[in-house]
C-alpha cells in the first residue's frame, strides 16, 4: 500500500513538474527507505497520503542541515507531532528552529537558552519539571511548541507579537521578520 501511494505521489510529481518544467529531485535509496520508515511510524497525520507529501516536501529544504536521512525524518516526524499537538502550524515551528539553533539540538545560547528551539531553563519550573533535560529534541520540541502557543495567545493571535515575546524581543520585529523570512522561503 505505502508502495503504491509512494509511487502514485511520484508520479504525480513527475507530471506536474513536467508540465510546469520544474525539476524534481530523484530520492536516493536511503532516503526513499527513511521516507517509508516515518510515513510507517507517522502518528499526528490525518492519513498517511498527508504524511508522506508534509514529509517528502519537508525533507529537501531540511537537507540544508541535516544530512542523514533517518535523522531527518525523526525530526520532522517530532515537529510535526508536537506542533500538532500544541496547535500550531508545523512549518513555523520548522521557521522557529531554523532562526533558533539551525536544528542544532545541543545548541546553548550566551544568555543560557537550551535546544533547538532555544528554551530558557526557567520554563522548566514553570511548566515542567526541573529534572527535564531541554537538549533532549523531544522535551525542547514540546517546551518551546507550548511556550510559542501561549505567547500566541498572549498576542491575541497576532503572530509577530508571539515571535517577539518568544525571543524576549517584544516590542521590535527584527526576530519575527526573520522566522516569518524563513517560513516563506523555506517551509510554507
Amino acid at each position: 500500500m505505502i508502495r503504491t501511494t509512494l509511487l502514485t505521489l511520484l508520479l504525480l510529481l513527475v507530471a506536474s513538474a513536467a508540465s510546469a518544467q520544474v525539476r524534481i529531485p530523484e530520492l536516493a535509496p536511503e532516503e526513499r527507505r527513511a521516507l517509508r520508515e516515518a510515513i510507517g511510524q507517522a502518528d499526528s497525520f490525518a492519513d498517511r497520503f498527508d504524511a508522506e507529501v508534509w514529509l517528502m516536501a519537508k525533507s529537501q529544504p531540511l537537507a540544508r542541515y541535516i544530512k542523514d536521512p533517518q535523522e531527518r525524518m525523526r525530526v520532522l516526524k517530532a515537529v510535526h507531532r508536537e506542533a500538532t499537538l500544541a496547535g500550531l502550524s508545523p512549518e513555523i515551528v520548522l521557521a522557529v528552529i531554523q532562526i533558533e539553533s539551525a536544528f542544532d539540538p545541543y545548541a546553548v545560547s550566551r544568555v543560557g537558552a537550551q535546544g533547538m528551539m532555544q528554551v530558557m531553563p526557567f520554563w522548566k519550573n514553570e511548566i515542567g519539571s526541573p529534572a527535564d533535560n531541554l537538549i533532549d529534541m523531544d522535551t525542547n520540541l514540546r517546551y518551546g511548541c507550548t511556550i510559542l502557543k501561549h505567547y500566541i495567545g498572549k498576542a491575541r493571535g497576532n503572530l509577530a507579537n508571539a515571535l517577539a515575546y518568544y525571543n524576549g524581543s517584544y516590542g521590535r520585529h527584527t526576530y519575527s521578520s526573520k522566522v516569518l523570512d524563513a517560513w516563506a522561503d523555506r517551509w510554507r
